[in-house]
């Protein structure tokens, strides 16, 4: 029996990290479909290891260290006095954790952050770190991400995506017309 894709994207924990070698968790989840190895995502570490075996009937292996280690959640913390405003981390966050503007200070939505660390790399000044998230917590950091967090994490990535693509598209309409319109002129 063919397992679906959705059914295997909606047990991932939906960080987008690319931890996984592929470019999210829906890639991830196709690639499974099509055969690929089910312990690959630190995020959802053995958990979701043990999830998607009994899911797909296949044995449950051990994470695979060459993608990372399992790990307590953790937050983009950004170091406001140190931000330029580059928006590059804006740029590369999945979820739209990040808010700020051009040339002007950013910071992190917390509880929007899937500890991706995916701005990390991408800020010029070094001025993100992450930090253990004990929003849920003050004793213990947050743990393997619920259901429900990884439903509205989802949500908010298929969001940002959208967005994107009608950004693009309006962008590409814009320059269309301007061209129809010197051509117009010649």
């Amino acid at each position: 029996m063919q397992i679906s894709t959705a059914s295997i994207n909606a047990l991932l924990p939906q960080t987008q990290c690319t931890r996984c070698g592929f470019q999210g968790c829906l890639p991830y989840a196709q690639a499974i479909t099509n055969g690929a190895p089910i312990n690959q995502c630190p995020p959802g570490g053995q958990a979701l290891i043990a999830g998607l075996a009994a899911l797909l009937g296949q044995a449950e292996l051990p994470l695979n260290p060459e993608h990372g280690i399992e790990a307590p959640r953790r937050l983009a913390l950004i170091d406001e006095a140190e931000c330029i405003g580059c928006t590059k981390c804006i740029q590369v966050c999945p979820t739209d954790a990040i808010v700020g503007a051009s040339k002007l200070m950013h910071t992190v939505i917390h509880a929007e952050c899937v500890s991706c660390d995916l701005c990390v790399p991408a800020c010029p000044v070094d001025c993100i770190t992450m930090l253990p998230d004990y929003l849920g917590n003050d004793a213990q950091p947050r743990g393997q991400f619920t259901a429900e967090e990884s439903t509205s994490a989802r949500s908010r990535y298929e969001a940002r995506n959208s967005r994107l693509a009608h950004q693009s598209a309006e962008k590409l309409a814009t320059q269309a017309a301007k061209l129809a319109q010197l051509r117009a002129t010649l």
